[in-house]
């Protein structure tokens, strides 16, 4: 049974090498400075997240310059992104500057081309439609606030998370519904293994013919990143730079996808 994502390939030995390295130092200074983490430092890394997820679909249109491709694939993106926002975090922490507005400046400096390269390469070839990417936008927007605002009616705990719950929850509501538009309207696939058996589930349900399959997916997502934001309430409070640390990562796995799938059904 396959368990990774189509295309998942690491990089050559040399490509691979230097990520491992890049990893390690940026990884070792962090511990060595402890810089503070807080809800501000998860939602400033947001424009990295977006700017790798805009990079691996400007590799998959084949624009970027042929010695970058290998770092561009998946999982190398995601890991060569760390590297960077990871060197601007040490930097910015050593000359005592506004940490989370440092990263969040240059997140968007960045974002900007990355997004640029895949429109731009879209514009040319006549290929540009954005209309379907801006309904999943706005429709998880406003679902994503809702099901925040009612998490933490429910949950009152939760609101401790502050903007890096915000940003989970929303993260996988966009992968939920980009996703599911991708599925129903687009005719696209889906490479995520897991996510493709509850598609082919829902497909075999009454209401498929109906409403299509991928409304069980926007609900699976939903219901795990309440639970998991929910679950992690306590651990922020009790051990906030920790607690915040693992809310970017739950953060990362939601927008990054979410957002790829804005900008590929943009310019694909």
């Amino acid at each position: 049974m396959q368990v990774l994502p189509e295309g998942f390939a690491l990089p050559p030995l040399p490509y691979l090498l230097a990520l491992v390295v890049g990893l390690a130092a940026v990884g070792y200074a962090l511990y060595r400075r402890r810089p503070a983490f807080t809800d501000r430092h998860v939602l400033a890394l947001a424009p990295w997240m977006v700017t790798g997820s805009a990079l691996h679909v400007a590799y998959a249109l084949g624009v970027l310059p042929p010695v970058t491709e290998p770092l561009m694939g998946t999982p190398s993106v995601y890991l060569s992104v760390a590297v960077v926002a990871g060197g601007v975090w040490v930097v910015a922490d050593a000359a005592d500057v506004a940490v989370p507005t440092t990263l969040a400046a240059s997140g968007v400096v960045a974002a900007v081309p990355a997004v640029g390269l895949p429109v731009a390469a879209a514009l040319s070839s006549g290929s540009f439609q954005p209309f379907w990417s801006i309904v999943a936008l706005a429709v998880s927007l406003a679902l994503g606030a809702a099901v925040w605002f009612g998490l933490k009616t429910v949950r009152p705990e939760t609101a401790v998370t502050r903007w890096a719950g915000a940003l989970a929850v929303f993260g996988h509501t966009l992968d939920g519904v980009s996703t599911a538009v991708g599925l129903d309207v687009l005719s696209f696939g889906e490479r995520t293994p897991l996510s493709r058996l509850i598609f082919e589930f829902a497909a075999e349900l009454p209401t498929a013919e109906l409403i299509g399959s991928g409304w069980l997916f926007v609900v699976v997502k939903l219901l795990l990143a309440g639970v998991v934001v929910s679950l992690m309430a306590d651990y922020v409070r009790d051990e906030p730079g920790e607690g915040f640390l693992l809310l970017t990562l739950v953060a990362a796995v939601g927008l990054g996808p979410g957002v790829h799938n804005l900008v590929l059904f943009a310019v694909a």
